[in-house]
């Protein structure tokens, strides 16, 4: 059902606030004597967001930034529920309450330029909108003055503002303290690009009174991605698009058009901004219509031997014509070979698992990365000699298991672009519907950023294009999540953060504890993460002496239920599963596609306990992690069934169990629990530890 309800006022009545649904937010506009156009937000009557002016600039016209007045302003109502094809939840509630202010230059060029407000219970986005003007085709924006002026020195989590990866670990300081420009995690410094001290979104922050703030950006289409400028002596953010070094514009628009959403999420609690559906709810509906060819799924394949060393991706070989010539590299280590995949999809059958990733199946991956000349290296469609793809796929049917595609472009986009009907053809021709991309390296055409508006079309051209195939796509060194999903909800999941393979080579150790006690409240926050969890062999010594993962097996299990993501890795090697038949169970029986969550408990960086219920078969799932501190958490069963009896088994830190010293000690427990019987249970979450729980319906 959807409500709607709009009213519209003249310059004289000057209504320019609007609150939210359950009135705790309040947004208000005003502009100032000199015509500049700024707006403030209360929460629960406090002032979060003080005067904060919005403006343009402009390559090819005069900026847009005073001399403003308002010709309109309208207020409206809005309240729907909606279904998620797939997600974290069936139902979604969007019930927002709208101001529109209609502006125009007193200046001789009247400009007009509209702002929307929309507040709801769990925070704002407002938009610019340029509409049809005489005189005005063509914007060509230099940079947009967006201003978030802050009243406190919040605590702050926050990655750099890098134009071209995500892939850095979380700082953990006052506003007024960061520091992006010095900032170092031991990356490879020629993928970085961090020009101003500016930090990454979604970013997150909590005030002495508990009051929670996340700023992102929703529905991110035809435009440059927008980093946060920080002045840490007035504590204000800025907004600061990401460039070009081919252009002396960041955004180029045809008019009428409108900008992304900037978004404020705005809570009290940490646990409600994992449960806030802002983001999504700010993108326009599904274009898509039926998706139901993509089915959220568990898989395996060919990826963590190739970071553990134990093969390669490349066959070792080059071709000159139909012949191949031993280079002396990795020939006899490939590990997308016919004989292994199969293994890894007879894995698969036996342990309720959907897909199989196939990684280095094409040729290319010679000259992959740290040429110049890789531009038409990588062929979408050929395949090594060791990997026969038709047996492969029909041995996949015949065990029920999907392939699942992988192109890794080495960012050599108009390589890709061209190729990508042949591509996505030959994955139709065999009834594939998920591929995994990747975009390592420096962005060619030179000068171009993994953030700026040209890869921002090329990524959501490849969801559209792909969309025509019935494929979904797992981006990887993607654009960040905006919500997208809504709209096409073929854009199943993606990396955009230091994901589990840093662990496998980082120099500096891998992902500590705290890592993904941080990214649950910041980085998850966007939208779902092919974290890649699952790894049971945490030291793996026999390949890497000097890395290892930095949690405990439990929190590996853990991951399934707390990172969300339709598509799941059971990231490990099929041996490391096979000798341990107790805990491979949680993976074989925990779902991937949710009726609902409840986040039980969490503070950002410190842990987070969440429980999600299985679509179709009314299973719950929990899952808790900790940083390096130990904790106790405490779950609460109220949320499950009323008259409903379930088979529960904890899988949780053994005593003993530690992080670093004994990570894969781990304790596995049966018991019934059902809501009247059982109120709560206290499970000990060791160092960089946590639990999973399964809880399977007992039925007559």
């Amino acid at each position: 059902m959807t409500f709607f309800i709009m009213s519209c006022a003249t310059k004289e009545d000057e209504v320019m606030e609007v609150s939210s649904p359950n009135s705790n937010i309040k947004i208000a506009f005003d502009l100032n004597q000199e015509g500049r156009a700024f707006y403030t937000v209360r929460f629960n009557n406090k002032i979060v967001v003080d005067t904060s002016f919005l403006g343009f600039e402009f390559v090819n016209t005069e900026r847009i930034s005073d001399s403003l007045q308002l010709l309109k302003s309208s207020t409206s109502q809005f309240n729907e529920t909606w279904q998620m094809p797939w997600g974290e939840q069936l139902k979604v509630v969007n019930h927002y309450n709208e101001l529109k202010i209609e502006l125009e230059e007193a200046s001789e060029l009247k400009r007009k330029l509209n702002i929307i407000f929309k507040a709801y219970d769990d925070g704002i986005g407002f938009r610019y909108e340029f509409p049809e003007q005489q005189g005005w085709n063509e914007a060509l924006i230099k940079d947009e003055h967006t201003e978030f002026n802050l009243t406190e020195d919040y605590k702050t989590f926050w990655i750099p503002g890098d134009w071209d990866i995500y892939e850095h670990l979380y700082s953990t300081t006052k506003l007024s303290e960061i520091d992006a420009k010095s900032y170092s995690d031991h990356v490879n410094l020629a993928q970085t690009y961090i020009p101003e001290n500016a930090v990454n979104t979604p970013v997150t922050m909590i005030g002495t009174d508990g009051v929670h703030l996340s700023f992102h950006e929703a529905a991110l289409v035809d435009y440059s991605g927008m980093t946060l400028k920080v002045d840490t002596k007035n504590l204000n953010l800025k907004s600061n698009l990401v460039g070009s070094e081919n252009t002396d514009y960041k955004v180029k628009r045809t008019l009428p058009f409108h900008t992304p959403w900037r978004t404020i999420q705005i809570t009290d609690n940490a646990p409600a901004l994992i449960e806030s559906k802002l983001i999504v709810n700010l993108n326009e509906p599904n274009k898509l219509g039926d998706v139901s060819w993509f089915k959220p799924m568990k898989y395996t394949g060919v990826w963590w031997e190739m970071h553990l060393g134990k093969s390669s991706w490349d066959y070792g070989m080059t071709q000159n014509m139909s012949t191949w010539t031993d280079t002396g590299g990795a020939h006899g280590k490939h590990g997308a070979t016919t004989e292994n995949v199969k293994n890894f999809i007879d894995f698969s059958a036996k342990n309720n698992i959907g897909g199989v990733l196939v990684e280095g199946w094409n040729t290319g991956w010679e000259r992959w990365i740290g040429f110049e000349d890789r531009e038409g290296v990588f062929d979408f469609v050929t395949t090594y000699p060791d990997y026969d793809i038709d047996e492969v796929v029909r041995y996949s049917k015949e065990k029920g298991v999907d392939i699942i595609m992988h192109h890794e472009t080495s960012a050599a986009t108009e390589t890709y672009t061209k190729q990508q009907d042949s591509a996505f053809a030959l994955m139709e021709k065999y009834g594939m519907h998920v591929v995994k991309t990747g975009y390592v390296g420096k962005i060619l055409p030179k000068g171009e950023y993994h953030h700026g508006q040209y890869m921002v079309n090329h990524y959501n051209n490849t969801v559209e294009k792909a969309a025509k195939y019935k494929v979904a796509i797992n981006a990887h060194e993607p654009i960040k999540a905006t919500g997208l999903r809504r709209t096409y909800p073929n854009t199943i999941s993606r990396e955009g953060l230091r994901g589990q393979e840093f662990n496998a080579w980082a120099e500096d150790g891998g992902n500590p504890p705290e890592h993904l006690p941080i990214v649950a409240f910041t980085r998850m926050l966007s939208g779902p993460i092919d974290f890649t969890p699952g790894i049971f062999n945490i030291k793996f010594d026999e390949y890497k002496a000097n890395n290892q993962v930095n949690t405990t097996l439990a929190q590996q299990l853990a991951l399934y239920v707390v990172i969300y993501s339709p598509v799941q890795m059971a990231a490990d090697l099929v041996e490391h599963y096979e000798a341990n038949p107790e805990p491979l169970q949680f993976i074989k029986d925990v779902g991937v596609d949710w009726e609902e969550t409840k986040v039980l408990n969490g503070e950002v960086g410190d842990y987070v306990t969440i429980a999600r219920k299985e679509r179709g078969t009314g299973n719950w799932f929990i899952g808790g992690i900790t940083d390096e501190n130990a904790r106790m958490a405490t779950i609460d069963f109220d949320f499950l069934d009323d008259d409903t009896t379930y088979k529960a088994v904890l899988y949780k830190d053994a005593e003993d169990a530690h992080w670093d010293n004994n990570p894969t000690a781990i304790k596995i427990e049966e018991m019934t629990i059902s809501r009247t019987k059982d109120t709560s249970l206290t499970v000990n979450m060791k160092e960089g530890g946590g639990f999973a729980m399964s809880l399977i319906k007992i039925t007559d």
